[in-house]
């Protein structure tokens, strides 16, 4: 480790490609790859033994090549980026130009509005003028001044339209410009796509050669790299093999000096095992001795032996005899019991063979009668989501037809409102709206049976503290929202807690030894209901419950089984302690069946859902408009209908004065005629006498 921090102190000082200090960012990220690399080959080869030094010359060799490449590496990265520069300016002067011109469009854009506008309120002026002054027409009973009245009627209308046909001419003349200016900006935009597509050729051209020459160099650093690596490897071989030959010499030697050092010790041991040979022999014959005598004494006893044996072997016999007819009286024994259990073995095979018949045929009437229930179930299910999917499909149909005639008549309300009545429209609350399909309830929410336990403990040890006779009103009021006292749920649980102990551990136990009874009883009651699955209140009053009519079906079946509040009583009135184990376990089999058979009830009943909200939903939609707009509406609707009638007569009025409009033209015909004819002078009557008595017929 002291070598490899001194060889990466060399490296940094001596270093004269990437840095670390560097600003740049590839530069660090290089030097960093470099310095990691050079330790990495530092392990390696001082783990096979080399010389370091031969590893930092070498480093510094490999750091030539590698200086090459990198020096390639930033003259091509900095060609790439000034290229890239180049090709960029053009889009960054289009850019700006874009800019620009998005700038006077919006300008000129506002001016064009502000024209527009400015134009509109001055029609309208003139309009509202024109209107105005065909009221005062019916004023007016002197044909002249209706005349009059006409030709400047026909002047302001021509004066409007001449304003009108003047914008129209102008917004031509800007859409002409802005076409001849697309025309420009296409031009320009093909002009800069081309010196685009020559600067990006020049470019690739330049890359292509300086890429060459970079890499003609490159190589050339690595073949002298490699060229200088052949001549150092070959003066190490060289040194290698005269330094083995040195070693070999000297290891020949040493050979020679263990061999005759060997010789010496050889001779000494012989002379030591001739001694120990002669005292090892002398005494193997004073134990050859002893074993002899111990011999003749075996023999003695092996004589001794050997008639106890013989009087054995008497009895023996003797007694192998009896049992020889033992034997044969159990043989015979055997034999009939064979027998019977050979005719007992063919009717259990004939029992067997039967009631492999019955249960096989049992069995294919039970696969049978399965089949048929999976079918009428998958039958039911298909029904069912068809029914929901038609319920669905229905609700959101007429969901989005009642939701458009509410937005039309919120509309025709809002018009009303601002229109005809000129009041401000308050839009009304249409949260209800945001819903989309059928309602779904939300699930009641129930305490857990931890909770529940706790609130009983509490509220009974309140009770005891009471007097008797005397109810508070929290306990009359927990009478009626729940189905059992506190009182009789707190006796059953402390009975379950006595009696089912074994369901907690003893460890917990230990651990709960030194806490106050009501707390121990609440945790064990945690551990009971863990083991039980049971969750919340229900389940704790469902427990209550049996274990209540359990002892009813015991002892009182007369009693009622509906009793919503049992008497208080000790819990060996309610339920026997010998008893609890076993309405224990008959409890969680029903409990689990139950909860089972509601799973798959919830499952294949899927259809079934809570309408109970669906008719204030629908009627929501009906009192969207309230009652006193509704008569808003009656009113208007009258006021409107005279309104009807007063324009029908004002239309009727119209068509007669149409007519004798083209009565007077006839008249003025006429009397032109008789003006120019010969009769006109004989007669000498005034023109304005006869139009005055034609008029006045007419």
């Amino acid at each position: 480790m002291s070598w490899d921090s001194s060889a990466a102190d060399k490296e940094e000082t001596a270093n004269t490609g990437p840095s670390l200090d560097s600003e740049e960012q590839q530069e660090r990220i290089q030097a960093r790859r470099l310095r990691i690399n050079a330790r990495i080959e530092a392990k390696r080869r001082e783990a096979l033994g080399e010389d370091p030094a031969s590893i930092f010359e070498q480093n510094e060799e490999q750091r030539k090549s590698y200086k090459q490449i990198e020096d390639s590496r930033q003259r091509l990265g900095k060609l790439v980026s000034d290229g890239t520069q180049l090709v960029t300016n053009i889009e960054i002067a289009a850019d700006a130009r874009e800019t620009q011109r998005r700038a006077t469009e919006e300008e000129l854009k506002r001016l064009r509005v502000e024209k527009i506008d400015n134009e509109a309120k001055s029609s309208y002026e003139k309009f509202q003028t024109i209107t105005k002054k065909w009221l005062l027409s019916r004023e007016k009973q002197i044909p002249q001044e209706l005349w009059a009245l006409l030709n400047s009627q026909q002047k302001q209308c021509a004066q409007l339209i001449e304003a009108k046909n003047k914008l129209i001419g102008e917004l031509q003349q800007e859409l002409k410009r802005k076409d001849d200016q697309y025309v420009k900006d296409l031009k320009k935009q093909a002009e800069d796509i081309d010196l685009l597509i020559e600067r990006m050729e020049d470019q690739v051209k330049s890359l292509i050669k300086t890429y060459r020459e970079e890499l003609l160099l490159i190589e050339k650093s690595f073949e002298q790299e490699r060229r200088e690596l052949l001549d150092k490897a070959r003066k190490r071989w060289e040194q290698g093999m005269q330094s083995r030959q040195d070693k070999e010499l000297e290891n020949l030697l040493n050979r020679m000096k263990k061999v005759e050092e060997c010789e010496k010790q050889l001779n000494q041991l012989r002379v030591q095992d001739g001694e120990e040979y002669n005292i090892i022999k002398i005494k193997l014959e004073t134990d050859v001795q002893i074993l002899q005598q111990q011999l003749q004494h075996i023999k003695a006893t092996f004589q001794l032996n050997q008639e106890k044996l013989e009087y054995n072997f008497q009895v023996l016999r003797k007694r192998d005899e009896e049992n020889t007819i033992t034997k044969s009286q159990q043989k015979r024994k055997i034999t009939r019991l064979q027998d019977v259990l050979n005719n007992l073995r063919i009717k259990l095979d004939k029992q067997i063979k039967q009631y492999k018949e019955d249960n096989q045929s049992l069995t294919d009437d039970f696969k049978r009668i399965v089949d048929q229930y999976k079918e009428l179930q998958r039958k039911i299910r298909h029904f069912a989501s068809v029914d929901a999917k038609k319920f669905h499909d229905i609700w959101i149909m007429n969901e989005e037809e009642i939701k458009q005639l509410v937005y039309r008549a919120l509309d025709a309300d809002r018009i009303i409102q601002e229109q005809q009545l000129g009041l401000p429209w308050i839009a009304p609350d249409l949260q209800f709206m945001d819903n989309v399909g059928p309602l779904v309830p939300q699930p009641k929410q129930q305490k857990s049976a931890s909770k529940l336990a706790q609130e009983v403990m509490s509220a009974a040890a309140a009770d005891g503290q009471r007097e008797p006779g005397k109810a508070t009103d929290e306990e009359s009021l927990s009478a009626t929202s729940q189905p059992f006292s506190p009182r009789t749920v707190k006796q059953i649980l402390e009975l379950l807690c006595d009696e089912s102990g074994f369901l907690i551990e003893n460890k917990l136990l230990q651990l709960l030894s030194p806490l106050e009874k009501d707390d121990r009883s609440l945790m064990k009651l945690d551990s009971i209901f863990g083991a039980l699955r049971i969750e919340v209140e229900d389940d704790v009053y469902k427990l209550v419950d049996f274990f209540l009519k359990y002892r009813q079906h015991d002892e009182s079946p007369q009693e009622e089984a509906g009793v919503q509040h049992p008497p208080a009583s000790t819990p060996s009135d309610l339920i026997h302690p010998n008893d609890v184990l076993q309405a224990l376990r008959d409890f969680t089999m029903e409990f689990h069946r139950s909860r089972e058979k509601l799973s798959h009830m919830r499952q294949d009943r899927s259809e079934d859902r809570d309408n109970s909200e669906d008719a204030a939903y629908w009627e929501a939609f009906a009192h969207v408009i309230p009652e006193s707009r509704l008569k808003v509406w009656d009113a208007l609707e009258s006021a409107m209908e005279k309104y009807h009638d007063v324009l029908t007569n004002r239309g009727q009025l119209i068509s007669e004065t149409s007519a004798l409009r083209q009565q007077n033209g006839e008249l003025r015909m006429l009397l032109h005629q008789y003006l120019n004819s010969k009769i006109n002078t004989e007669l000498e009557i005034p023109p304005t006498q006869i139009m005055k008595v034609d008029f006045g017929q007419s």
